[in-house]
């Protein structure tokens, strides 16, 4: 893991375990996230995170899937907030347009770099290794955090504390096992 990735991650990381005691992910929060300034984006939960920031690093102990269903190797992934395109082929997909979208680490050795969306999808199609980046759905906190909960579409939501720049928090949920209704 580049010292660039780690300096900026809260040392104290989340062991994400799910009811049959099976390691989902661990998850580590970068302790400073700059703000965007934004209050209002349409359909966004989070319009304070800027595209192409990188919220979290998330490790899978094992192989995983993403929010669509793909198949994302064991490993460590920078995750980077990003908004679901408003297109035609993205309608109905989420209630809201907030995503990560997972990079692997060797491919995102500088975390305070702005990334264009085409190259960002570039470098999350390495996660997934398809023609789709690779998405995790990031929502509002279903508990208080730090925790972990079910919701009744079967996904696992993580919820935790963003710490923006300005020091204020927010809480946040990203869900890291289920897969979008189809």
């Amino acid at each position: 893991m580049p010292e660039a990735v780690w300096s900026l991650l809260d040392p104290n990381g989340y062991r994400i375990t799910l009811d049959d005691g099976t390691v989902a992910c661990e998850i580590w929060l970068r302790k400073d996230i700059p703000s965007s300034g934004k209050k209002d984006v349409e359909g966004a939960v989070y319009p304070e995170l800027a595209p192409s920031t990188m919220i979290a690093v998330v490790s899978f102990p094992k192989q995983a899937s993403d929010f669509r269903g793909q198949a994302i190797k064991a490993g460590f992934y920078t995750l980077r907030y990003e908004l679901l395109p408003n297109d035609g082929n993205h309608l109905g997909v989420s209630p809201n347009r907030d995503f990560g979208l997972l990079v692997p680490v060797a491919a995102d050795p500088d975390p305070k770099t702005e990334i264009k969306y085409p190259e960002l999808v570039n470098l999350s199609k390495k996660a997934s290794g398809a023609q789709h980046p690779a998405p995790l759905s990031i929502v509002q906190a279903g508990e208080q955090p730090p925790a972990i909960s079910k919701d009744d579409q079967d996904h696992w939501i993580f919820s935790g504390k963003l710490k923006l720049s300005g020091g204020e928090e927010i809480p946040f949920g990203l869900i890291v096992k289920g897969v979008a209704q189809q």
